[in-house]
């Protein structure tokens, strides 16, 4: 837990960068990003948080 850059993007299952949620330096501790997915179709998709160096990507379902 320390400052620094971190990025989350969205990704299809086709793997096209379909959001950029955050790209920015952040401060260490809990934060809340929002994600308005108005604009894409119901399925299946991955994202992606990169900080301090390590990348985490999970899978999410999204349903209208």
């Amino acid at each position: 837990p320390q400052a620094g850059k971190a990025v989350i993007t969205v990704h299809d299952v086709l793997g096209r960068r379909v959001a950029v949620l955050l790209d920015e330096v952040r401060t260490a501790g809990i934060h809340e990003v929002r994600f308005d997915a108005s604009n894409l179709s119901n399925g299946t998709y991955f994202y992606t948080l990169t900080a301090g160096g390590r990348a985490v990507t999970k899978k999410m379902v999204l349903l209208k």
